[in-house]
């Protein structure tokens, strides 16, 4: 009997997320492009670009934001309905604890966290990338580059780069001064007019250059036309956005904060925050699944109504939540890692607890 109970939770967990995703993705989409049309018409994006090529490579990330909360209306019907209609009680009452009829419930949860994992790691950042290009040409308004004018890079434990403007299309940085220590003393100075990268050869170009190295006697200085040089800075390292970690794959996105690390840039803080809630964040269908249980479980005063209105209540503050402390870790007031796990864990606790206090 209970097999059958758990193919029946299964699959009406599935049914229903899929109807729930599809209702809320078409939704969202037809309030974007409510709000952006005037945009795409005034830039030119014809009808073909904007649903073939924007919207289609968007409905990767809006699965990947809606799944936990498609997941949790799921649970919340499907098990209030099963209060409702006595079929929980039924089972107690034939010995079967509560915390065996969420055994489905976890499995599909389980289910939905790997693949979701997996996509978030491996398929949407490519869907992202694209989609963002669009935005940029299309859309965007603002840029969200981190890093502008006057940009610091550390090229070496006793090498500073200092770039005045890089270009990010052309590859070039303009007004580039190196300075290079011995110890606590400066032994050379590099006056740069222009690096450019050279995607071929994986290696920098460096145009006009001044060069000044210092003895105890004083410095001698000397001009070269061009040189060609390879440095531990890449243009990846001066291009920076806010939006750089979802469009990278997990592996990428790891070797990208090092990048950042290596090159001595600030604001590491923030793609890692941003890194681990993506690591994080399929954890919440877990999370949402044991709280939606917990919740619809036992039969209430209010029906559907409470359904309904604890659904909306928890997924609210939870995204407020998650909002809330993640400029904390970017900003690195906390531990990037908490700011990322923090609201889950908090979560699950309260899901948790509801479930062991709920009635057996």
């Amino acid at each position: 009997m209970t097999k059958k109970i758990d193919r029946y939770i299964f699959f009406k967990m599935l049914t229903i997320t899929l109807f729930v995703m599809m209702v809320l993705i078409f939704i969202f989409i037809v309030i974007d492009f409510s709000e952006n049309s005037e945009d795409f018409t005034d830039k030119g994006a014809t009808f073909a670009q904007v649903f073939g090529v924007y919207y289609l490579n968007y409905i990767p990330e809006i699965a990947r934001l809606i799944i936990p909360v498609a997941v949790f209306i799921a649970c919340l019907y499907l098990t209030g309905q099963m209060a409702e209609r006595l079929e929980i009680t039924a089972l107690k009452a034939a010995g079967v604890s509560l915390y065996r009829i969420l055994l489905p419930y976890l499995a599909f949860a389980f289910l939905m966290t790997a693949t979701m994992s997996y996509l978030d790691a491996y398929v949407i950042p490519n869907a992202n990338e694209t989609r963002l290009a669009f935005e940029s040409e299309y859309l965007s308004s603002k840029s969200d580059k981190v890093d502008t004018n006057r940009i610091f890079r550390q090229e070496s434990e006793n090498s500073i780069f200092k770039i005045n403007y890089f270009n990010p299309d052309k590859g070039t940085g303009y007004r580039v001064d190196v300075i290079n220590f011995e110890g606590d003393r400066i032994s050379k100075k590099l006056f740069i007019q222009r690096m450019i990268w050279q995607e071929e050869q994986q290696h920098w170009k460096l145009e006009n250059v001044r060069k000044q190295t210092f003895t105890e006697m004083g410095y001698s200085e000397v001009h070269v036309d061009s040189m060609d040089t390879t440095l531990n800075i890449y243009p990846r390292d001066l291009t920076r956005k806010t939006s750089d970690i979802y469009q990278l794959t997990y592996p990428e996105a790891q070797n990208y904060i090092q990048s950042i690390e290596r090159s001595g840039a600030g604001g590491v803080e923030l793609p890692k925050v941003q890194l681990y809630g993506r690591y994080a964040y399929p954890f919440s269908i877990i999370v949402v699944t044991i709280v939606g249980f917990a919740l619809a479980s036992v039969r209430r005063e209010g029906g559907k109504g409470f359904y309904i209105a604890a659904g909306l209540a928890v997924s609210f503050l939870y995204l407020v939540m998650m909002k809330v402390i993640e400029p904390f870790g970017g900003q690195g007031e906390i531990d990037p890692m908490l700011a990322a796990t923090l609201p889950h864990l908090i979560f699950l606790v309260i899901g948790v607890s509801i479930l062991v206090n709920a009635r057996k």
